[in-house]
């Protein structure tokens, strides 16, 4: 890839990662001014500020990174290896949560475990995050430790001489915490991806007897059901591609050298842009939340530039 592509796709990223972030921090402030004012929030809204809390950071630390990595500070990068593993891991289980609280909420199957699982998801939304926060830790801290011993270990075989006990070190730690690495995304990636299907398929259901009882296209409630699922849709394949692509990063396939790692990371990170976006437009409290601050904006534009031609 050329320089000037190089660059064209890191402009892409840097405003991809931005327009990310200040989707999520508006959703951050929104949905925290209202949790400190009311001192409690909807089940589904806590784990939406969760989240976006968690995208805003992960849109930061993979901005951090790069540009890091990309101007000759490649050393550095590994300090931020942990906080990386830990809010990846952290936004997976969060995103795993939502689509199963969205999927028993909203889906009509006619099933003992999902009326007993609507009846129990909300009050079990607290206990949920608590989890995710700690899981995200102790896989963090056991990863890291388990290859800092390995690579230290490593180090001191070496430097006495003994390359093959080095060897087989490295050859663990590629048969046993790779693996585990993977394990640890595949596991909420999973739960996400039967919560996503299963939703699609009890939207799709709903929308096909909605058409048989009223054929008219253009109705509304039609219409929004068609939007759900090219949404859900789109989300899917992103949210499929990032994993795949943290896949490859886990085991080392490519890195920061790769010629093609900003148009990867501009496709792959789309996916968490668009469904800050999803979020933000699916919510009506977030919907009005931004027209307000929209017309303020723009009422503070019209004062400032009718006082100027005065």
């Amino acid at each position: 890839m050329s320089s000037s592509s190089t660059l064209i796709f890191m402009v892409i990223f840097f405003l991809e990662s931005l327009a990310a972030m200040l989707q999520n921090g508006f959703m951050v402030a929104v949905l925290g001014r209202e949790w400190m004012r009311c001192h409690t929030l909807p089940s589904g809204d806590m784990i939406v500020a969760c989240l976006a809390a968690s995208q805003f950071c992960l849109h930061g630390m993979a901005l951090l990174n790069n540009l890091m990595g990309s101007f000759g500070f490649r050393s550095r990068v590994n300090y931020f290896n942990i906080s990386w593993v830990f809010i990846n891991t952290l936004t997976f289980w969060l995103t795993a949560w939502l689509a199963t609280f969205y999927c028993v909420k909203i889906s009509s199957f006619f099933h003992p475990i999902f009326y007993w699982l609507k009846w129990r998801i909300s009050q079990s939304v607290p206990r949920l995050l608590l989890g995710s926060l700690i899981i995200s830790g102790v896989t963090v801290i056991s990863l890291a430790s388990g290859h800092s011993t390995l690579v230290q270990m490593s180090v001191s075989q070496s430097s006495h001489g003994n390359s093959t006990l080095a060897e087989r070190i490295q050859t663990i730690y590629h048969n046993f915490f790779l693996p585990n690495k993977v394990l640890v995304l595949l596991i909420p990636f999973l739960l996400f991806l039967v919560s996503t299907l299963l939703l699609i398929f009890s939207l799709h259901w709903h929308l096909q007897q909605m058409r048989s009882h009223r054929p008219d296209r253009h109705d509304p409630s039609i219409q929004a059901h068609i939007v759900a699922l090219r949404s859900l849709a789109f989300f899917l394949i992103f949210y499929t591609l990032y994993f795949l692509y943290l896949i490859i990063v886990s085991m080392h396939i490519t890195t920061l050298q790769n010629q093609w790692h900003w148009a990867w990371d501009v496709v792959t990170y789309a996916g968490i842009c668009l469904h800050s976006s999803i979020l933000l437009l699916s919510s009506p409290k977030l919907r009005k939340a931004l027209k307000m601050m929209l017309w303020k904006t723009l009422e503070k534009w019209w004062l400032i530039s009718s006082y100027q031609y005065q």
